[in-house]
């Protein structure tokens, strides 16, 4: 155990060294963070074939990501202007509400159409893979040369995205689920009161109250000068832990109450206050995300990988190219920020499975009992963070190359 620990602390902070030092040189490499990060772990789990990976209790495997993915929904928090939500409510509306089930319909039909699984366990794993992860979308959206080439209104709609249907999709995956696991009477009953009014309802609104408590506390200590810069720092950090530990102790969504907080708490701030604590907790959500890729390519299930076959790489492909382009083709004038076809390809491909979807597939495992998840999972995840990684840096430039207006404009 000792040489497993000491192992993983090398590889953590050398990983997150070595990828920040050469940070901007990826993308001009036209490749991602993840990506790398994800080879790094694939070729560390060939030197170290030796190493009892059963060591790695399934519990951290469930909770690493979790960790990962609240630091990553309160980055993007932060990361938005607080008016933007108010004045694109009909967009975020649409995506939320329209796009979102669409993914996971169509996710799950593929499944079942493609793999050997039941309905039900179709539907899991559909609703695991809906969430747009936040941790690959701030990749493609964050940078100088997504300011260049991209419009604002698109890369606040998928950052916003990206942070609030990671916590949504938890309603998507319980469904199935409880109807697996009780009768169908009883499991809708469950379905409604508790998932959707307490685990989900009760999230908002304790996100709220603690995101913009917690803002108004900071700011009165601050005219007060009672708090030093180093404990100022430590704030944002302090309030997504708090807030993830808090409310799902009680029962109720924790991923989805970070990003109300950190919505809520960025209301409270100035708009240079807000970058920087976007900042801070950029720094910490590379600290904890890029170690979860790397996690992901040590414990991928290759001889799963090869059951499933030419099935499972046909699956990922179709998933990452349908679950989204067609759905925002036909609900265009639903989605004011997407003003051309252009808007809607780059939109509909960068819907990016990873973080969220590993931590909802060790969810559900522990939930259901099925291991056949996993590899499904990991496949998608894998391809997703290939694809999107490869593309990321082309594709914006593509953008910025054929869109009528230059993002300043827009």
């Amino acid at each position: 155990m000792a040489e497993v620990i000491n192992i993983a602390l090398i590889v953590i902070g050398g990983l997150v060294f070595f990828l920040g030092v050469i940070s901007q040189r990826i993308k001009e490499w036209n490749l991602s963070e993840p990506l790398l990060a994800l080879v790094i772990g694939v070729l560390l789990s060939l030197a170290f074939e030796t190493l009892d990976l059963r060591l790695l209790n399934p519990l951290l495997l469930e909770e690493a990501p979790r960790l990962a993915l609240a630091v990553g929904v309160m980055g993007v928090a932060l990361r938005v202007p607080s008016s933007y939500i108010i004045k694109n409510w009909r967009s975020i509306a649409a995506m939320l509400g329209i796009v979102m089930p669409f993914m996971w319909v169509m996710n799950s039909l593929l499944t079942y159409w493609l793999l050997d699984f039941s309905f039900l366990t179709a539907l899991i794993l559909g609703a695991i893979m809906t969430p747009t992860d936040p941790v690959l979308a701030i990749t493609i959206v964050s940078g100088q040369i997504a300011k260049d080439n991209l419009p604002e209104r698109l890369r606040d709609l998928i950052s916003v995205e990206s942070g609030s249907n990671d916590g949504l999709a938890y309603p998507f995956v319980m469904l199935p689920i409880l109807w697996m696991t009780h009768r169908p009477e009883e499991a809708l009953n469950r379905w409604v009161i508790y998932t959707i009014f307490w685990e989900v309802g009760a999230a908002i609104v304790l996100g709220a109250l603690i995101g913009y408590t917690s803002g108004h506390l900071l700011r009165r200590a601050q005219s007060k000068r009672a708090i030093d810069l180093p404990s100022y720092t430590a704030y944002t950090l302090a309030l997504t832990f708090l807030t993830l530990g808090g409310v799902k102790l009680i029962g109720s969504d924790g991923i989805l109450a970070v990003f109300v907080a950190g919505i809520f708490f960025g209301m409270t701030s100035t708009d240079e206050e807000r970058r920087d604590e976007e900042r801070i907790v950029e720094g910490a959500d590379r600290f904890f995300t890029i170690p979860i890729f790397a996690l992901l390519g040590l414990v991928i299930p290759w001889q799963e990988w090869i059951r499933l076959g030419w099935a499972g790489l046909i699956l990922s492909f179709l998933m990452l190219l349908l679950h989204r382009i067609p759905i925002l083709f036909l609900i265009k004038s639903l989605v004011p920020n997407l003003k051309s076809k252009l808007d809607i390809l780059f939109t509909g491909w960068f819907g990016p499975i990873g973080v969220a979807a590993f931590y909802y597939a060790r969810f559900s495992m522990r939930q259901t009992g099925i291991e056949g998840l996993w590899p499904v999972v990991s496949l998608v995840i894998s391809m997703s963070v290939v694809l999107h990684g490869i593309t990321a840096t082309y594709f914006t430039k593509l953008y910025g190359k054929h869109s009528s207006k230059k993002p300043e404009d827009e």
